[in-house]
């Protein structure tokens, strides 16, 4: 018989006690098992005795042994990581849909891989590229992306889910939010208050988000003839900086509007600025609501009507999505689902020259509450003035530099 082999010695980590570099060699002969029923124990697979797979856990922790990703995916055909790709990763936005994303992937045991295309396309499809073979599923969040430039660019039995891409076809799942439903409700919110010059801050116009925004309050103000004027449009980045620039614009029309909707909050705080540097204030001088309720929106001052998006809920519902395609593979039937809006009024809303702020959640005014009282009891609920402190979810702008930066004064000769 031939001797056996000397017993493998794991390497001593550089403080001289803990093990470094361990293998599942290593595990094996300290447990006394063979190399293949470690992989069955730390893989959840085949038959082992309760008392061996104890042992093999044990012995794997004590010695910090953690199984190599790249092999173990070449068994497994799993990565355990999900790739999220959005146009950005800066900002209030973001951030919260991430960490909506990440609590529910962690639940389920896998990790994230994030990266932004920054608006390039090329960037976009070199990312796209490189997720090969490095994640099980790909949720996608992107205004510049097309059903042709997922399907050049990933392999075909890929999962992936789009959030927010205003992609046709059938070739993936999709979840969006009901943009132009909350837009619409908010400026025919501001209508009933009395405001018929209503301008809106629109987001960059290939963005999926602000098309759809911006169709809402068309549609709104078209419902009656002669409210919708092009000279009220003003096209922002959904920065604040952008807000501030399209506020100071806005208050040089004469006459001035009495009302602003923006599409996002980022560029709202701008506008709100734009209005207190000018001397004048809201809404007793004009209205504003914007979009996303991030809640820096609650602390403005005043706080600011908009409307509720539930940011980190859509990303949780995204990863149920995605676990449910990668468990059913390609033979699925493909889903789109859209999410409600909510609006949030505060008292950034008034009817025009009302003069006097109304209650946190309430409409002011005198001779238009009736009609205004009537939306709120259609258009939100009750308690959604207030919502629970840490349960907002949020939006930012796309690049945040600051939402002081580059302000001035209000020009000379504004009209009043």
């Amino acid at each position: 018989m031939p001797p056996r082999s000397p017993k493998l010695a794991a390497p001593a980590g550089p403080d001289g006690h803990g093990p470094t570099n361990v293998t599942i060699k290593h595990v094996a002969q300290e447990a006394g098992v063979s190399v293949a029923t470690v992989s069955r124990v730390l893989n959840g697979k085949g038959p082992v005795s309760e008392a061996t797979r104890r042992r093999i856990h044990q012995v794997a922790e004590r010695m910090r042994y953690t199984p190599h990703g790249a092999a173990r995916s070449l068994i497994t055909r799993k990565t355990g990581a999900i790739g999220v790709f959005l146009p950005d990763i800066h900002g209030e936005f973001f951030s919260e849909l991430i960490r909506g994303i990440d609590v529910a992937s962690r639940r389920c045991g896998y990790h994230l891989l994030v990266s932004g295309s920054h608006g390039d396309k090329g960037e976009l499809e070199a990312v796209l590229r490189a997720t090969r073979g490095r994640v099980d599923g790909l949720i996608v969040m992107s205004p510049d992306v097309d059903a042709e430039t997922l399907r050049a660019n990933l392999p075909e039995t890929l999962p992936v889910v789009l959030l927010n891409c205003g992609t046709e076809g059938l070739w993936f799942d999709s979840i969006t939010i009901d943009n132009h439903g909350g837009a619409h409700a908010m400026v025919r919110h501001l209508i009933g208050l009395g405001h018929r010059r209503i301008a809106l801050v629109n987001g960059p116009p290939r963005n999926f988000d602000a098309r759809e925004r911006q169709r809402g309050y068309r549609d709104a103000l078209r419902e009656r003839p002669g409210d919708w004027s092009a000279e009220l449009e003003f096209e922002g980045d959904f920065s604040e900086e952008a807000g501030y620039r399209a506020g100071i614009r806005i208050l040089d029309l004469a006459p001035r509007p009495t009302a602003v909707f923006a599409a996002n909050d980022g560029m709202a705080i701008g506008v709100l600025s734009a209005v207190r540097d000018a001397g004048l204030r809201v809404p007793e001088d004009i209205s504003l609501a914007g979009f996303d309720d991030i809640p820096i929106s609650r602390f403005t001052a005043p706080p600011l009507s908009s409307v509720r998006v539930p940011i980190a809920d859509l990303g949780a519902h995204a990863i149920t999505r995605l676990l449910s395609t990668i468990a059913a593979g390609t033979a699925h039937d493909r889903l789109h689902e859209r999410l409600a809006t909510t609006p949030v009024l505060r008292q950034s809303c008034a009817p025009p020259g009302a003069g006097t702020h109304g209650g946190r959640g309430a409409v002011a005014g005198g001779a238009s509450r009736t009609t205004a009282a009537h939306q709120l009891a259609t258009l939100v609920p009750a308690n959604a003035g207030r919502p629970k402190a840490g349960r907002g979810p949020t939006r930012g702008s796309s690049k945040r530099n600051g939402s002081k930066a580059g302000r001035r004064g209000a020009p000379a000769g504004r009209a009043s």
